[in-house]
């Protein structure tokens, strides 16, 4: 029997649809040739930013209502399974997940686990609950599994928003080491192409931070998997590197960032010393640096009541919808990042945010919001995501 024959988690017919909207982390509006537009429940709450965006294909599941007693009511009757990207299903069902560490463990697919059977799944643990329970040469070993669709230039990264959730598991793990107990923590990339798995310390610090101080107490298992069409499982798998040298020099609060913000309407804005300016109507991606106190710098430009010191505290006053995104770094990418924006955007006024440095300017316009565009994430992930 190949190894992967009969695999048991999809159940029935898939139907594939055009992702157009996402009203909250739970909910997505999408519409199908078959069906039209329709409603499906996303069991995913990450941001999903590089994969959700407008028209990709999504991969559903009709799900049988329950005629069980008490059995909850659904409001939609299709999941979301999967999302399309450079031509093969990314599986984001993070429930599912489980079922697929069980599946390769059981059959002792994962080498660091061959020789480990699951004992049970859902398993108490002090205030916490951990995934599996295993046994293997008659000792415990507690396992919590992790699902990493986050990846770019051949590495993979979680998570890819904040998880206080994850980092309380990781940590409890990690004290459970301490105590002699065998534990491990899996990491189940759904992406083949990928060599380097990293905590994503541009979104979340504390956990990037967490995972190397856990580093000889907890067994770190990153395994990258792959994905047919049918959303069977291909018969890649493979033990991710992680480059711990490298982390301990980057996972720090310091480098750069983009502050995303949108102007509703064209104003005429006076900026310091730059003078009146005018703005036209969209969307600004304002390039910035602090080589030290990174988070206080990118909370600073959230608050509203600030005496405005740099260009951009003027934009802000006015602006909505600011979103900050990190690039943590040992090195200063403030004018690379500039410069990367400058080939695909339309520069903002000439001096801004630049008076310390020979670029144009650190500002940019976007007529759409650069967060639906693949270019904009392309370009982010060539900085967030190199390899070591």
């Amino acid at each position: 029997m190949r190894p992967f024959q009969g695999w048991p988690i999809i159940s029935g017919p898939i139907m594939k649809a055009r992702f157009l909207a996402r009203p909250n982390r739970f909910l997505v509006r999408c519409v199908s040739r078959e069906l039209g537009e329709l409603s499906a429940f996303l069991p995913n709450p990450g941001r999903l930013w590089e994969l959700l965006l407008p028209g990709v294909t999504l991969y559903l599941e009709s799900v049988a209502p329950s005629k069980a007693k008490g059995a909850s009511t659904r409001k939609t009757a299709y999941t979301v399974l999967a999302v399309e990207r450079q031509g093969r299903p990314i599986f984001l069902h993070t429930q599912a997940t489980n079922q697929v560490a069980r599946f390769l463990v059981e059959r002792g697919l994962i080498a660091p686990l061959k020789g480990a059977r699951v004992v049970r799944a859902e398993v108490p643990v002090g205030n916490s609950r951990f995934d599996f329970l295993l046994r293997r040469n008659d000792k415990d070993l507690y396992m919590e599994v992790k699902s990493c669709t986050l990846f770019g230039n051949g590495v993979a990264m979680f998570p890819d928003a904040v998880t206080m959730r994850g980092k309380r598991h990781l940590q409890e793990l990690a004290e459970m080491g301490r105590r002699g107990i065998h534990t491990t923590i899996l990491f189940l990339v759904h992406y083949p192409r990928v060599t380097w798995f990293m905590p994503d310390y541009h979104t979340d610090l504390a956990f990037g931070e967490a995972l190397l101080k856990a580093r000889g107490h907890v067994q770190i298992l990153p395994v990258a998997v792959g994905w047919k069409n049918d959303l069977t499982l291909d018969e890649s798998l493979k033990v991710l590197t992680v480059p711990w040298t490298y982390l301990k020099t980057e996972v720090n609060d310091r480098g750069s960032y983009l502050l995303v913000c949108r102007l509703e309407q064209a104003k005429d804005i006076a900026v310091g010393r730059l003078g009146r300016q005018r703005f036209p109507r969209g969307y600004y991606i304002y390039v910035g640096s602090a080589m030290r106190h990174l988070t206080a710098r990118m909370a600073r430009h959230g608050r509203r009541d600030k005496k405005p010191h740099w260009h951009i505290d003027y934009l802000t006053q006015e602006a909505a919808g600011r979103v900050c995104l990190p690039v943590r770094s040992s090195q200063r990418l403030e004018c690379e990042l500039a410069q990367a924006l400058s080939l695909m955007l339309k520069s903002g006024p000439a001096g801004f945010g630049s008076s310390d440095c020979p670029c144009p300017t650190h500002l940019f316009l976007s007529r759409t919001n650069p967060l639906h565009t693949e270019g904009f994430h392309h370009m982010l992930q060539s900085f967030r995501m190199r390899s070591p």
